[in-house]
C-alpha cells in the first residue's frame, strides 16, 4: 500500500493507531533502563519531544523557567534526544568542576559534525581533542596570550579602531563590523603573524561569514534541524555549510601560503608552530599523528570564530549600556580621567580602576551571551545529585542560571555593577562569575579575552562619549537579544562623541 493510500483509507486506521502506539510505548520505555532515578522533566511526546513546549527565539529561557518547576537537574527531550539541564551555580560548578571527567566531553551538533568531522578544538572529543586543546593553549601561550605582546596588539589595534570611529565625527554608526574587524585582528596576529587592513575583501568577508554562521547556527530553523535530522530537507541551512565551506577554502589557502614562506627557525604565529609541528613528525616517520592539515584548519576557525564573536559581542553591549545608561558612563570616565587623565590605559592599571573593571564583568554577566554554554555529554554513566545519568547523554550547563541565579546576585535582572563592588568601592570577585564556563572545556582564550575587554572598553571611553542617535532616547535603546549561539544586540546605531 502506497504511503499516500495509507492515511486516506479508512480500513487502514487500525493499523496507522497501531504503528503510533508502538512509537509511544518504544519511546517511553526507552527513557528509563531501570538503572536508576531518572531526572524530572516535562512529559514529552513521541518523536518531537518537548519541542512544542520550546520558545526557540529564547531557549535558555524556557529551560530557566523549567529549572523552577524541576529543579536543578531536569530532563528535556529535544526531538527524540534526551537531554539532561544543569541549573544554579552550585550544580553547575558540581558538574564541570568536581565531576569534570564525567562531564567533560563534548556533543557535537549535526550540522557541525557535517562540516568539521570531529577535528579540532571546541567539537572535539577523545585524544584528537586533548591534543589539539594542549597544543592551542601551549602555542597561544607562547605568542603572548595574556601577556606583554597581547596588550601591545591590542593597544595597537584599538588606535586603529579609534581611527575609524573619528571619521564618523560624532554621526550615528553601527559598530558591528568595526568591532567584529578589531576583535579578529587580535586572534588573526597569533594565529598568523599579522594583522589585516579593515578594507581587505578577503579578511572581511571571513569575518563576516563566521559572524553570520555563528547567528544561523543557533537559529530556530537549525535547532530543528539538529533536534530533526531526518526533516533536513526542510529545516536545514545551506548558508551555514556555504559559509563554512568557503570560510575553510580560505583558511586552507593561508596555511597554504604561510607554508610556502616558512622558516623554522622564525616561527611568526599558531599556523607556523604547527607546521613545524608536522612537519617534524613526519621527518620522524609518524605519519598517523594528529597533527593533520583538516585538524590545523578547523583549529583555526575553531579560535578565529571563538576569539572574535565573544569578545566583539561583549563590547558591542558594553558600548550600548554606556549610551543607556549615561550616569554609569560618566562614572566611569570620571575614574579614568582621575586615575588615568591622557595618557594611554594598561592592563596594570586594571587595580586601580575598580568601577571599570567592575562595570565590564557585570557586561558580562548581565548581557549573558552564551547563555547555554555548549553542549557537554557525559562520558561514563555517573548519578548526580541523586539521579542516574545514562554514558552519552547530552547536558547542558545553563550559564544563565548562573549568572542570573537568585541565590548569588542582589538583583540579577539589572545592570548593576555593584555585584563587584565592596561597601569601600573596591573590586569584589564572585565565584558565580561563569561567562567562560567552567572545567575541561572552559574557553582556551579566557585571558586573552578578559585583556581585549579591559584595554578596548577602557580606551574607548577615555576617547568618546557613547549617546544613541539624534531623536532617540535612552529609554528607547533596546537591549532584547537576537538569538544566535551567542546572544547579540538587536541591530542599533550609537554616536562616538570625541572626549579629546
Amino acid at each position: 500500500m502506497a504511503l499516500p493510500d495509507l492515511f486516506e483509507s479508512s480500513a487502514s486506521v487500525p493499523l496507522l493507531g497501531a504503528l503510533v502506539g508502538l512509537l509511544v510505548l518504544f519511546f517511553f520505555s526507552s527513557r528509563n533502563q531501570g538503572q536508576g532515578k531518572d531526572p524530572p522533566g516535562p512529559r514529552p511526546l513521541p518523536l518531537i519531544g518537548n519541542l512544542l513546549s520550546m520558545d526557540f527565539m529564547k531557549p535558555h529561557i524556557t529551560l530557566w523557567e523549567f529549572s523552577k518547576k524541576y529543579g536543578n537537574v531536569f530532563t528535556v527531550y529535544f526531538g527524540p534526544k534526551k537531554v539532561v539541564v544543569l541549573a544554579g551555580y552550585k550544580t553547575v560548578k558540581q558538574a564541570l568542576v568536581n565531576n569534570a571527567d564525567e562531564f567533560g566531553d563534548r556533543e557535537v551538533f549535526k550540522i557541525v559534525d557535517e562540516t568539521t568531522g570531529g577535528h579540532g578544538i571546541l567539537f572535539a572529543n577523545g585524544e584528537t581533542w586533548k591534543e589539539m586543546r594542549r597544543f592551542a593553549l601551549t602555542t597561544l601561550r607562547d605568542f603572548g596570550m595574556g601577556k606583554k605582546l597581547s596588550e601591545e596588539k591590542i593597544m595597537e589595534e584599538c588606535q586603529y579602531l579609534i581611527e575609524v570611529m573619528e571619521q564618523y565625527k560624532g554621526k550615528a554608526f553601527d559598530t558591528t563590523k568595526s568591532m567584529n574587524y578589531a576583535v579578529s585582528n587580535i586572534i588573526s596576529a597569533i594565529i598568523y603573524g599579522s594583522r589585516f587592513e579593515y578594507d581587505d575583501p578577503k579578511f572581511t568577508s571571513m569575518v563576516n561569514r563566521a559572524n553570520e554562521t555563528i547567528r544561523l547556527t543557533g537559529s530556530p530553523s537549525v535547532q530543528i534541524y539538529n533536534a530533526l535530522p531526518w526533516l533536513g530537507k526542510w529545516f536545514s541551512s545551506r548558508r551555514v555549510m556555504k559559509n563554512t565551506v568557503q570560510n575553510q577554502a580560505d583558511i586552507s589557502k593561508m596555511t597554504q601560503s604561510l607554508k610556502h614562506t616558512l622558516v623554522p627557525e622564525v616561527c611568526r604565529g599558531f599556523v607556523d608552530a604547527f607546521l613545524i609541528r608536522q612537519q617534524t613528525l613526519e621527518e620522524s616517520g609518524n605519519k598517523n599523528s594528529y597533527y593533520t592539515n583538516m585538524n590545523l584548519n578547523v583549529s583555526i576557525a575553531n579560535l578565529f570564530n571563538a576569539g572574535t564573536d565573544t569578545t566583539a559581542t561583549t563590547l558591542r553591549w558594553g558600548l550600548l549600556i554606556m549610551a543607556k545608561y549615561p550616569k554609569i558612563q560618566v562614572k566611569v570616565q570620571e575614574e579614568l580621567s582621575s586615575m588615568i587623565g591622557s595618557r594611554q590605559v594598561k592592563v596594570e592599571d586594571r587595580k586601580n580602576l575598580p568601577y571599570i573593571d567592575a562595570v565590564i564583568h557585570e557586561i558580562q554577566r548581565f548581557t549573558n551571551i552564551v547563555p547555554m554554554s555548549l553542549p557537554h555529554i557525559t562520558s561514563q554513566d555517573v548519578t548526580f545529585q541523586g539521579y542516574f545519568i545514562k554514558k552519552g547523554t547530552v547536558v547542558y550547563p545553563l550559564l544563565t542560571s548562573v549568572l542570573w541565579d537568585e541565590t548569588e546576585w542582589e538583583s540579577p535582572l539589572s545592570f548593576n555593577p555593584s555585584h563587584f563592588l565592596d561597601e569601600d568601592g573596591k573590586f569584589v570577585k564572585r565565584d558565580a562569575f561563569m561567562p567562560f564556563s567552567a572545567g575541561r572545556r572552559a574557553c582556551v582564550g579566557e585571558s586573552l579575552a578578559r585583556m581585549e575587554l579591559f584595554l578596548f572598553f577602557a580606551m574607548l571611553l577615555q576617547h568618546f562619549h557613547f549617546t544613541p542617535p539624534p531623536g532617540v532616547s535612552e529609554d528607547d535603546l533596546d537591549l532584547t537579544p537576537v538569538l544566535g549561539i551567542t546572544l547579540n544586540p538587536s541591530p542599533h546605531l550609537l554616536c562616538a562623541n570625541s572626549r579629546v
